[in-house]
């Protein structure tokens, strides 16, 4: 009588305290009556298939940036966690305020940094039972199965805390990011899950409508800080800068909007130089065609940072064209004549003459006389020409050159 044969997978402790996992193949051996014996088979080593095994199943199951949970995964958790046994459960999305300022103005690796330090402190304040994925982006997801909505909230104070603590601490930040979070909890087993997590989605739109302009005002504070720490840029030339510009703005009538945008413009116009690294920045010598190659690029660097803050999007257009020329010899896309914004070409011409008066590493400053001159050679090729004479004739009224 043929008996069926046996099959086993499973771990061991080896004699030397190893773990290893076998795979154990045999068949029995039995007698007249039908009685085993005896067992023969032979017992095989998978160790390292297992852990290829493990290995796979990980990749398919983690995000590679932070190590949490992929959003693949968090789906199959929502639909197991969706019974009435986990009640009440809530769910929070948290989102990183600004990454994409951040990356613009610091770039991907930075942007990546911090979002793995963003996992680290959510889950740093999480219990055992916490399920957290990383959903893509500043994204992260959060459910908490067996969790009221008031323990969910007073937990999510608690991320936000621990936040801000975190980057009060960190002396070496370039900024001080913040996260925007949205909470709902399905209580009754009715509840469709879907909506719950609409509900939270809701919450965390309106949490970063709130929190948006002041977020993205403290990193455009932090940016421009850390350009002031490691460029020629001053908070002075800014300041000067907006004097002129508002003195021509107001002698060619523009409206506040316009006198405004000026004011800001001075201000951020070379914010995308936190893009440029710091040898070309501050070089004493002539830049080689390479290096000019990457200075060059500094506008559409600075349009890609105000274009990610809502409050400051429509400087985006200024800052991209404020090195274009009258003559259309300028850069990024050679503009010429009006089609130039008349914000852009403002600055332009009292930018020339704020930096031309004041000592740099590659030339010391220029007297008020000379630099007007230089004004005027160029009225009509680099310069508007009704600007550049509007701003010669306000210049020697006031210095009485």
């Amino acid at each position: 009588m043929r008996h069926a044969d046996f099959y086993g997978e499973y771990e061991i402790i080896t004699k030397s305290g190893q773990r290893k996992w076998v795979i154990e193949l045999g068949q029995g051996i039995y007698d007249a009556k039908g009685n085993v014996e005896a067992l023969e088979g032979i017992i095989l080593d998978i160790s390292e298939q297992k852990k290829k095994e493990l290995q796979i199943t990980y990749l398919q199951e983690h995000d590679f940036l932070t190590g949490l949970y992929n959003r693949s995964y968090m789906e199959q958790e929502k639909k197991r966690l969706d019974q009435p046994q986990f009640l009440p459960l809530s769910i929070a999305i948290c989102d990183i305020d600004g990454l994409r300022m951040i990356n613009s103005a610091y770039g991907h690796g930075e942007g990546d940094r911090l979002i793995t330090e963003m996992a680290k402190l959510i889950q740093g304040c999480l219990g055992q039972d916490h399920v957290l994925g990383h959903a893509g982006g500043g994204e992260f997801i959060l459910l908490m199965p067996n969790t009221d909505s008031q323990t969910a909230q007073q937990l999510t104070i608690d991320i936000k805390h621990r936040t801000e603590s975190y980057h009060r601490t960190n002396k070496s930040a370039f900024y001080a990011a913040s996260l925007s979070i949205g909470l709902s909890t399905k209580e009754k087993e009715d509840q469709p899950i879907e909506d719950v997590l609409k509900t939270a989605e809701e919450y965390l739109r309106n949490n970063k409508l709130l929190n948006q302009n002041s977020s993205h005002s403290a990193i455009v504070f932090s940016i421009m800080a850390t350009l002031y720490a490691k460029s020629q840029e001053t908070e002075e030339h800014g300041q000067r800068l907006g004097f002129l510009c508002k003195m021509i703005g107001e002698h060619m009538g523009l409206e506040q909007k316009g006198l405004n945008d000026l004011q800001l413009l001075s201000k951020l116009h070379d914010i995308g130089k936190i893009g440029i690294e710091d040898h070309i920045l501050n070089k004493p010598d002539k830049l080689t065609e390479e290096e000019w190659a990457k200075m060059k690029k500094h506008p559409e660097i600075g349009c890609q940072i105000v274009m990610a803050t809502p409050q400051l999007e429509h400087l985006a257009e200024y800052i991209l064209n404020h090195h274009e020329r009258w003559d259309g010899k300028g850069y990024p896309n050679g503009l010429s004549g009006e089609e130039i914004p008349l914000i852009a070409r403002i600055l332009a011409v009292a930018d020339a003459y704020d930096a031309m008066t004041e000592n740099r590493v590659y030339r010391p400053a220029l007297s008020p006389e000379d630099a007007i001159k230089e004004i005027e050679q160029n009225a009509g090729t680099q310069f508007d020409p009704y600007i550049a004479q509007l701003f010669v004739d306000l210049i020697r009224k006031r210095e009485s050159i």
